[in-house]
Formats: structure tokens, sequence, C-alpha cells
């Protein structure tokens, strides 16, 4: 009798279960890192000696004078980076440690951190995660700061809630619609350009 060939093994199903851990294991890393990227903790920027020479010349240059505007007339613009700002917000107030300024394209977020008061009635003794958006008016003679929107805790608070102020340029009326010595300024990621009056 002659031999035959064993018949071929069934071909094994590939398993679907190791894919469908692995798109679930990256969803849960993706949720973790936006998680921890949300609730970081604030830490105050320290700004070493000779960084701070350079952020005051630069402030000091549009700081007008008696005599007029302190910046050079060839000097057009001066740029500030966001670790400047930081630092100075935590050199000249005790904000460093509980607000931290992030600066994206023609926009400013501020990001708040602090705890509650314990005595305040429901939210006494917890955590307050707030964010404001300001966006940045690039309208050549008209720098404006205008408040875009408020959330606490994730939820976006109501413009009657803020007094009515979202949509207002908060510089303009701070300072008149007009900055001595600044043509206007604008924003980047990462950094505030200022530009001069000629």
């Amino acid at each position: 009798m002659p031999e035959t060939d064993p018949p071929p093994a069934p071909a094994r199903r590939k398993s679907r279960l190791v894919p469908v851990l692995a798109v679930v294991a990256l969803i849960v890393l993706a949720l973790g890192v936006v998680w921890w990227w949300y609730n970081r903790p604030i830490e105050p920027v320290v700004l070493d000696a000779a960084e701070i020479a350079a952020v005051e010349a630069k402030i000091e240059a549009i700081q007008p004078s008696d005599d007029g505007p302190a910046y050079e007339r060839g000097s057009k613009e001066i740029v500030l980076t966001e670790r400047e700002l930081n630092g100075l917000l935590n050199q000249n107030t005790s904000l460093g440690k509980s607000v931290k300024l992030e600066l994206t394209r023609n926009a400013v977020h501020a990001r708040i951190e602090t705890d509650l008061d314990p005595e305040i009635p429901i939210v006494g003794g917890k955590r307050l995660r707030a964010r404001a958006r300001f966006f940045v008016s690039k309208t050549p003679g008209q720098p404006a700061l205008t408040l875009d929107d408020v959330t606490v805790w994730g939820i976006s608070l109501p413009n009657d809630w803020l007094g009515g102020i979202k949509g207002h340029d908060l510089l303009g009326e701070a300072s008149g619609g007009k900055i001595s010595g600044v043509e206007e300024f604008s924003v980047e990621p990462g950094k505030l350009i200022i530009r001069l009056e000629e």
C-alpha cells in the first residue's frame, strides 16, 4: 500500500486578544499622560543671576522715563521668554508657586493651583485647579489682551459669574488703550514679542 503524506495541520488562528490588549494599554497610557500633564504641580521658576540681569535689561528698555521712553530708537523689538515671565512672576510676587503662564500662538494661558481656605463652605480645604485663556490682538498700535475663558476643575464658568469680563480687552481698559512706547505685542509658542514705536 503506497505511503500517503499526513494531512496538513490546521492553520492556527491568530489570537485577536493580543492586539486588543495592546490598544487598551496604549489608551490607558495616553490617558495617564494627559491626566499627569493637567495635574502636574506648579514649580516656581527661579532665574539665575545672568538671567535676572538679562531680563532686567529688557524691562528697563521699555520703561518710560521723564525724558521719554528709555529704549533705543534702533531696537525695534524685545523678546521675553516664557521662563523669564514666570521667573519675574516668582521673583516679584507671591504667585510663583500657584500660577504658571504658558505662551502659545496669539494666546496666554494661566494655570492656577492653590489650596482653598478650610473655612470656605463646601469646597473648603480642597485643591483649586483653574485655568484662564487670554487672546492677544496683533492690531498695530492697539495692543489688546482679551479674556476668552476661565475654567475651574475643568468646568467653564459662565460670563455672568465673572462680572461679564469675557471678551473684554483687559489691557486696554487698564492702560487706557495705549502703552507708552509700545506699538504692538504678539505671542508665539514660548515667547512674548514686544514691538516698540519708531
